[in-house]
């Protein structure tokens, strides 16, 4: 697109409108110069050189082509011959058509011309023409995309976080001054009512920094799974088949009692995992029965079978959620997005598989029973003959036939019997491991049309791999409750498929997102992946009450709090729904840490690498000057497939090298080789590392694997990561990646608030309290995890803050001396400051203020019942050595099936309510002899009295739904008890006055005795 000159011509005709001259001065720089600029200048001011790279600048369109129109004279074929573009290329054909007015006619061009269009990524002409003096340009090579990353962090809008951060330095603050007051200004009517509450008020403060600093720096993240698929997923010169080259992920589902985690809501998350949108051939799904129930057992068999045609179906309608309980229960309409003519037809059809597929699992308890009855009648028929053989023709006296447990095929079931024995009961079984499920081929297998089923054609039927897996268990051995469970499933895995991330779910918690598993892997594979030891995915919940009364949708926590940890080393475990590094589980260093050092962490330097050495294992011959926490874990146990498999988990694990800036990376098209096919040594193997005896003299559960000796394991895992400099990501979906139930109940709530509460008392009491971390955590992730450790103590000083308000209504005495200015002004400034910062964190995380107050409610209501009962029995544990079980919380719905919230109006007594009802019982007499005191005073004590209600409205308030919940159903408390309750207040102030009459009554000749 280029001309040039020799000389300056003066006879050179005007340009048209809209062409751009430029001319390269002999130092390289680019003018911008017009023809008419060019005709004015003289020779004497410009060289030839200037002229010799002569460019018109021009877009290759038509609007700015000369005009076709001829003026006459002799020039008139030349200036006929531009209707040509001013770009000198031989081979343009573009015709430059005018209407009669002179404009340029689009239409005609568009439709009626052979007009080019440049060149781009929207057209390339498809002819022999080379643009350019080289030459050689192709569309693919203009179409080579550049690299793109497949996650983006998201910053929170500083309109919004620099506010945020604003207002917690001026209300910490203003707390400092508050508090400083407060302990300068006694009340010397009531010293030990202001001593006490002061002695709160610190600790309050405390620990309100505690939860507030490591939300300085909350950020959102997103992900790209368009990307994800171009790079791993397409046809490319490192993948010629097109196979994927994902690695492979092992998902694993525990449950341990088939009367509390019913087997149907078992079977519907391992329906959601097998129809999971992620490689087939790359996916395994593995679920760990710790109780080796037989009926578990049957039900994942009888759910295999039901997945030969759900998962099919998933894929050829696209369904969501894929789990089929949820899917046929949703309010929306079914059709909605959907093309195929056929999906009424085939959406029928699969209901009513599904439908007999419930039934054949509510049978099953039936069906076990009858068979194991026919079984050992037949078989104590035989036991009868024999021991009358041996006993001479008749009956020892003490014979008794053996009720077994009987399988399908007519074998004694190696698990927990229904009538338990020695070798057969839920502490005493052999181990077991069932693939039902086997690994599939490379190639997707379509399917075909079948009168009797669905027309599949064209549809990928495999199945992932899938394997029952239950421990062996012996008496004398520490079985390790869930962790011990976990660490099972984790060899087991390694040995038969290996797959470098591992993804665990309860098993109450099934894919709602098919593409979870793709969204995680994102952040896995991304540049600077392989420093991450987990992506934590936030839990959401179905059959919560509408008010969600106990803030069991627990939104501060999963949307502030997790939020907020992402931007600083990542947030913690928390159970359920995370994806780990299998290499980072393992105990190992990260390729990369940091090291943070200084009061605050503010310097921050590069960690050494510690690399494995063959030192001897014994803790003697360890530095002492190493962390427990940074020694490689060398004891993994006398398997050697076991062993073998960790350097290839972590190569496979690694991200993908694709640019110069991911480091630790891997080639592309590395991860295509079929997986080979299972033999019976290698099932035998991963038989042997599930054995109670393999831990023994080795490293699991100490720096391996899931981490044994507190109650709340999932917290301790993640810790030991991070403690090593390992970070983790918090992938927060569009659509929910993952659903489960929680309990609505208020008994259930408040126990398993205890388990959580109790397992951060361990924690505090413990090796893994942060105040002995190593240098790899952060100076705020220090922080976030010692609030862990510290918030069930904050319940003494609520409970006795709770009751403060009642002793100041029976004493006629207050905090303060007086309700004076500075208090009342203290107090303002104080709450709008917090009401402010609520607002903001609002803003942020998304959640609403009503979550935000439900959350406050059951933070009075567990902190002064489950949290205080959770340090007592740390502290038991802790000093007195005794141990603490905790139940199973109960997965199943209320008995009422009409209403789908029945099990919210059960009141079932626990211990957990009498501090909370002394709370509130005392709470309302005082109120009731704080009213009549001072009615019936002589000199009205009214400050002390607004003050002391003021308080005791406030404890009422958070108490309301601890309240709502004894009373269970609506309408069902008579009326009589309100009746009573008052009257007997009423009684009980009388008296109380009676007795202890207000100052100066009876010296103003006040007479309060009683003629009965």
């Amino acid at each position: 697109m280029a001309t040039s000159k020799n000389k300056k011509s003066t006879n050179t005709p005007q340009s048209p409108q809209g062409v751009k001259f430029t001319r390269r001065t002999a130092s390289g720089r680019i003018v911008s110069l017009s023809r008419d600029d060019d005709d004015d200048m003289s020779g004497d001011q410009s060289s030839q050189n200037d002229y010799i790279n002569y460019t018109v600048m021009m877009p290759p369109t038509p609007d700015n082509q000369p005009s076709t129109g001829s003026q006459g004279g002799a020039n008139d074929g030349s200036k006929a011959d531009k209707r040509v573009s001013v770009m000198k290329s031989v081979n343009n054909k573009s015709m430059l058509l005018r209407t009669q007015t002179g404009d340029f006619d689009h239409n005609r061009w568009l439709f009626e011309s052979k007009a080019k269009y440049g060149i781009g990524s929207a057209f390339w002409q498809d002819d022999d023409e080379q643009y350019g003096t080289n030459g050689g340009v192709t569309m693919s090579d203009f179409m080579d995309k550049p690299w793109k990353p497949l996650t983006r962090k998201i910053p929170i809008k500083s309109s919004i976080l620099s506010p945020y951060r604003f207002l917690i330095l001026v209300r910490l603050v203003i707390l400092f001054f508050f508090l400083g007051w407060r302990w300068r200004n006694p009340n010397p009517d009531a010293m030990w009512l202001w001593g006490i509450s002061c002695v709160c008020e610190s600790w309050f403060a405390f620990s309100w920094l505690l939860d507030s600093l490591p939300k300085l720096n909350p950020i959102n993240r997103s992900t790209d799974l368009i990307t994800l698929h171009e790079k791993f997923e397409q046809v490319s010169p490192s993948n010629p088949t097109g196979r994927s080259d994902l690695p492979g992920v092992d998902v694993f589902v525990s449950t341990a009692d088939p009367d509390k985690e019913p087997p149907l809501v078992t079977a519907n998350t391992i329906l959601s995992i097998m129809a999971a949108n992620y490689p087939v051939e790359k996916l395994s799904a593995y679920i760990s029965d710790d109780g080796g129930a037989i009926l578990t057992f049957e039900a994942m068999a009888e759910a295999i079978r039901f997945a030969e045609v759900w998962v099919p179906f998933c894929r050829k309608h696209d369904i969501e959620p894929r789990n089929p309980d949820s899917y046929f229960n949703l309010k929306t309409d079914p059709t909605k997005n959907k093309k195929r003519p056929d999906f009424v037809k085939d959406r029928r059809w699969i209901k009513r598989e599904y439908d007999e597929f419930k039934v054949r699992i509510n049978g099953l308890p039936e069906t076990i029973r009858k068979r194991c009855d026919i079984h050992n009648k037949r078989e104590a028929i035989k036991e009868k003959i024999l021991a009358k053989e041996k006993n001479g023709g008749s009956l020892p006296p003490d014979f008794k036939a053996e009720k077994a447990t009987w399988m399908a095929d007519g074998t004694h079931w190696p698990g927990t019997w229904l009538s338990p024995i020695a070798d057969h009961s839920k502490g005493d079984h052999a181990g077991i491991l069932q693939v039902m499920s086997k690994f599939p081929e490379p190639d997707p297998v379509m399917g075909y049309p079948d009168e009797k089923k669905l027309d599949f054609s064209g549809i990928d039927i495999r199945l992932p791999m899938f394997a029952y897996v239950s421990r062996e268990k012996r008496p004398g051995f520490d079985h390790n409750k869930k962790a011990g469970a976990m660490n099972g499933m984790v060899r087991a895995s390694a040995i038969l498929s290996n797959g470098p991330f591992i993804l665990n779910l309860d098993c109450d918690h099934y894919f709602y997102n098919s593409m979870a598993i793709k969204e995680g892997i994102c952040f896995m594979m991304d540049r600077g992946g392989d420093r991450i030891c987990y992506i934590q995915f936030p839990q959401r919940f179905e059959g919560i009450d509408p008010s969600d009364r106990y803030a069991n949708h627990n939104t501060v926590f999963f949307d502030g709090s997790m939020r907020a940890l992402d931007g600083l080393q990542g947030p913690v475990y928390v159970g359920t729904g995370c994806m780990f590094r299998r290499y980072a589980l393992y105990g190992f260093h990260p390729p990369r840490a940091n090291e943070y050092t200084g009061v605050f962490g503010q310097n921050k330097s590069p960690a050494d690498n510690i690399q494995t050495k063959p030192v001897p294992v014994d803790d003697e011959s360890q530095p002492l000057n190493v962390h427990p926490d940074l020694d490689v874990p060398k004891r993994f146990g006398e398997s050697t497939l076991f062993t073998e498999s960790i350097p290839v988990a972590e190569y496979q694990g690694r991200p993908l090298a694709d640019h110069i800036s991911v480091k630790n990376g891997r080639p592309p098209g590395a991860l295509l080789t079929p997986r080979q096919p299972l033999d019976a040594p290698t099932v035998a193997e991963a038989v042997a590392v599930i054995s109670c005896w393999y831990e023994d003299n080795t490293d699991w559960g100490g720096k391996i694997g899931w981490i044994y000796g507190s109650v709340t394991e999932d917290v301790v895992t993640g810790y030991r990561m991070h403690n090593r400099g390992w970070r983790s990501v918090y992938c927060v979906t569009k659509r929910d990646a993952f659903r489960g139930t929680a309990p609505i109940n208020l008994t259930d709530r408040l126990h398993q608030v205890l388990r959580w509460a109790t397992g951060s008392v361990e924690i505090f009491f413990s090796r893994n309290n942060p105040l002995f971390a190593t240098r790899r955590l952060k100076f705020l992730q220090r922080i976030a995890y010692l609030n862990v450790g510290f918030y069930p103590f904050t319940s003494i000083f609520l409970v006795i803050y709770c009751f403060l308000p009642a002793l100041s209504l029976f004493s006629g005495q207050f905090i303060v001396q007086g309700l004076n200015i500075a208090f009342l002004m203290y107090l303002l400034v104080i709450t709008l400051t917090l009401c402010c910062i609520s607002i903001l964190e609002v803003r942020w995380s998304g959640i609403s203020l009503e979550e935000f107050w439900r959350n406050e409610q059951f933070w009075v209501i567990g902190g002064s019942s489950a949290h205080l009962v959770a340090v007592i029995q740390g502290l038991l544990k802790v000093f007195a050595g005794i141990e603490i079980s905790f139940t199973l919380t109960s997965k199943s719905a209320g008995e009422d099936e009409d209403d789908i919230y029945a099990e919210l109006y059960l009141v079932k007594w626990t211990s957990l309510f009498i501090v909370p009802l002394t709370i509130i019982s005392v709470t309302l007499l005082a109120i009731v002899i704080g009213i009549s005191r001072t009615i019936y005073s002589v000199i009205p004590q009214w400050t002390q009295l607004f003050g002391g209600l003021f308080f005791a409205f406030w404890v009422l308030c958070h108490m309301y739904p601890f309240v709502k919940g004894l009373m269970g159903r609506r309408g069902r408390v008579p009326t009589i008890i309100y009746v009573w309750a008052g009257l007997l207040s009423i009684v009980i102030s009388l008296l109380y006055v009676t007795i202890s009459p207000p100052d100066g009554a009876n010296q103003n000749g006040i007479d309060l005795s009683y003629n009965w």
